[in-house]
């Protein structure tokens, strides 16, 4: 079937990108129409901190349980100077006026507690609704700053996430520039290069599209978008080269651009779709987790990638009948322009200026193009390499000398692994707080205005709320609040407010630390494990810790706890589909041990950099907690990505083992013929998520490094070292598998037909593969 579909969207390629391209726009127009509704908030089921709100919002009115931020104001002649007070009285005024906005001033009766001991800092609470979306919050934010009045001596900062500047995402376009760079270099080939680039860009617009729609119903983080343009990039590159090699292969051996593109899609088109199943799978495992801020992600996430690897068994077989046998002939005219049109994205990458750099670069590639189009240097062909038997290969050459070394190379590769992943065991999960945003933008000025005004505990207060029975219990409010007053690590706290119909109170109460920091979350544990206990026992007054702060603590302690439940059904699952690919017990079980390892290691550098802060400047990021949902992210990520290589290695080791029973001699040779095309894609992958890491957001650049290790780590000690060293020692015993169980478990095929007549007449399965071109698969 796969083969049928290759070769009729071959035939039919006019029809296909036609098609391909009004989806695209299409989706693209109604993701504009109907806007996106991402959030920065999210809510936990059947945690102490979103009893707390549902308190907090059904018995005080919703007052304070929406989204918060602060307008911060410094006046060296004091905030109650005459003309300081009038300026802010009229600004917070109208910032009052704008849709869904309160403002709580501090010139307001009873907010005298918003002014600073010394009369130079202020700020006014700023709340919009919970449900309010990323995008929302920035207009706001930036309607606020456009309001802030000019006045000698008078600083005015905008705090709080929600009104932060929404900045799109602009560092892709590095990892673009790069990948074009490796192939290149890789394959020699202008076409070549360009149809996984594209193929993978016409995926994510269709993907991100259908993301954006969607978060109009399914509650989805404010990153879920940046987050399916990496995994998109990355794997679109990678399903898209797999089958272009393979393409490229066919054609080596004689076979029309057609028979070539319905094999192509027939074999490597097949290990495509397994593998982007199981990143798939991986990633809908999240829905196990039970937060709708997890699911969307999860959902999002998938969608991009299916749309990718919907778009390298349809859109691609398509271009490739366009291109045909020119994917072999490239000209001097197509490198240059290719690597001026990389140095433009760039230049985009790093936030140039698109209208007076970047335009004008991408016109020189056009002029390049048009003048080599005549006759000269620039129209002139490469010669076309010629590939050498495998026995001469750098990769074939590694794994004999790895086969002759298995012990070394086992226990190195462990030893830095193990070495690698030893930070991890303090990974301290949560989320870091406006500490974390750059000096330089008004969020962060704001905080460490407050900091320094207020207190650091200022930016992350703690309420304590309860419903009070009928006739209210004052004993319990005055233990409570003794309680408060001898409890180490509280700044300051108010008395007990109550309700106006007295069913109802809370206190708020101002840590010593900042929202991030060890310290205010064991004294969120402190309050919940022993102070509030021991105040309301035997009373019917239950009170729930609430904020910012506990709703992360509460959100890590919450996933944490379903962790064991999702890695265990990854795992489980991925040993169930290597096992049913490679009819082996032994193969899947070392398969799913080092990813574990590898995936370790990668935590552990996260740990380092993100949490301890080693090479902290280098990234502009401060020490502090591991965002809450980075491990089970990564590890659905990583875990369906190493399947991939899993894939594409294995499954040329198994046809050869199949073939000649020499288990030495299959190893080294389905190295050898899969590891220009893995080293490639890693080497794309690296440099994509890499990229991430010089966006603005926190979470995005621990995402980019977490994954762009583990890609690093999976593709060199894993597949160089690991693979190689266990598979020698454990010889035939690699794909040993019961005979009860062989015949229980399904049989994937993940190879597909390829023993179509070559251009010769003979049989594709019966020549000896050593004499054939490297396959993508």
């Amino acid at each position: 079937m796969l083969r049928r579909l290759g070769e009729l969207c071959h035939r039919r390629r006019m029809t296909v990108v036609i098609a391909w391209i009004a989806a695209v726009v299409v989706i693209g127009g109604i993701s504009s129409a109907a806007g996106s509704a991402f959030r920065s908030e999210f809510s936990l089921p059947d945690v102490e901190s979103q009893r707390g709100f549902e308190i907090f919002e059904d018995r005080f009115g919703g007052d304070g349980s929406g989204q918060t931020g602060q307008i911060v104001f410094e006046a060296e002649q004091g905030v109650e100077d005459p003309a300081v007070r009038s300026a802010m009285v009229n600004y917070l005024a109208e910032v009052d006026e704008i849709d869904d906005v309160i403002v709580r001033s501090p010139y307001e009766d009873d907010n005298e507690t918003q002014i600073s001991a010394d009369g130079t800092i202020a700020f006014a609470e700023i709340e919009i609704p919970r449900d309010a979306s990323v995008e929302t919050g920035a207009d706001i934010g930036a309607e606020m700053d456009e309001l802030a009045p000019e006045l000698d001596g008078l600083r005015v900062e905008i705090g709080g996430v929600i009104f932060a500047e929404f900045e799109p995402p602009e560092t892709e376009f590095i990892g673009l520039a790069f990948a074009i760079f490796v192939l290149l270099i890789g394959f020699g080939s202008v076409l070549a290069m360009g149809l996984p680039i594209g193929t993978a860009i016409g995926g994510i617009g269709a993907g991100v599209g259908i993301v954006t729609i969607l978060s109009n119903v399914v509650e989805m983080p404010d990153f879920t978008s940046l987050i399916a343009i990496m995994i998109g990039l990355g794997v679109g590159i990678d399903y898209a080269l797999f089958i272009v090699t393979r393409f490229r292969e066919e054609l080596h051996r004689g076979r029309d651009p057609e028979t070539a593109t319905g094999i192509a899609i027939d074999t490597a088109g097949r290990a495509v779709l397994f593998a982007g199943t199981t990143v798939i799978i991986s990633l809908l495992g999240m829905l196990l987790m039970g937060v709708q801020f997890v699911r969307g992600l999860g959902i999002g996430a998938s969608i991009t990638v299916a749309a990718t690897m919907v778009a390298s068994i349809t859109l691609l077989p398509a271009v490739l009948g366009f291109v045909g046998p020119r994917v072999e002939v490239t000209r001097y005219r197509g490198i240059v322009a290719a690597a001026i049109v990389a140095a433009a994205l760039f230049t985009l990458g790093i936030g140039a200026d698109p209208a007076t750099v970047t335009g004008p670069i991408l016109l020189l590639a056009v002029a390049v193009m048009v003048i080599g189009s005549f006759r000269g240097p620039l129209r002139r062909t490469l010669p076309q390499r010629k590939p050498k038997p495998i026995e001469q290969t750098v990769p074939y050459r590694w794994s004999r000398w790895i086969q002759r070394n298995p012990w070394p190379a086992v226990l190195g590769g462990l030893v830095v692994l193990v070495l690698l992943a030893l930070p991890v065991l303090g990974l301290r999960l949560g989320f870091a707080d406006e500490g974390n945003f750059s000096e330089d933008t008004t969020t962060r000025q704001a905080y460490d205005l407050i900091s320094e005004g207020f207190g650091p505990g200022t930016n992350g207060p703690l309420l304590v709320v309860a419903e009070l029975p009928a006739g209210g219990d004052d004993a319990v409010l005055d233990r409570i609040t003794a309680g408060l007053a001898s409890t180490d690590g509280i700044d300051r706290f108010s008395e007990p407010i109550v309700s106006d119909d007295g069913d109802g109170v809370f206190w708020r109460v101002i840590p010593e630390t900042s929202p991030q920091d060890e310290d205010t979350t064991d004294l969120v544990n402190t309050l919940r494990d022993e102070v509030i206990p021991a105040a309301t026992d035997g009373s019917a007054v239950e009170p729930a810790v609430t904020g910012s702060v506990a709703v992360a603590v509460d959100f890590a302690t919450y996933l944490g706890d379903r962790l064991p439940l999702f890695f265990g059904v990854v795992l489980a699952l991925s040993f169930i589909l290597l096992m049913a690919v490679f009819r082996s017990l032994l193969v899947p079980l070392k398969a799913v041990l080092m990813n574990l390892i590898s995936i370790g290691a990668a935590y552990g550098v996260v740990v380092a950099v993100f949490q301890w802060g080693w090479g902290g400047s280098i990234l502009n990021i401060e020490p502090a907690p591991v965002e809450s949902w980075l491990p089970m992210m990564m590890f659905a990520i990583v875990f369906g990505l190493s399947m991939d290589y899993e894939v594409f290695l294995l499954s040329r080791v198994k046809e050869e083992y199949d073939r000649t029973g020499d288990n030495a001699g299959a190893v080294a040779d389905g190295l050898a013929a899969t590891a220009r095309v893995i080293t490639a894609a890693a080497a794309i992958m690296v440099v994509v998520f890499g990229s991430f890491m010089l966006e603005t957001d926190r979470g995005v650049k621990m995402f980019g490094l977490g994954l762009a290790v583990a890609v690093a780590l999976d593709a060199t000690i894993v597949r160089m070292l690991l693979v190689p060293a266990t598979m020698e020692l454990l010889g035939d015993r690699n794909w040993w598998l019961p005979r009860w169980l062989d015949r229980l478990i399904p049989k994937i095929d993940v190879e597909g037909g390829g023993d179509e007549p070559d251009g010769d007449g003979e049989p594709g399965g019966g020549a000896d593969r050593r004499e054939r071109v490297p396959a993508g698969v």
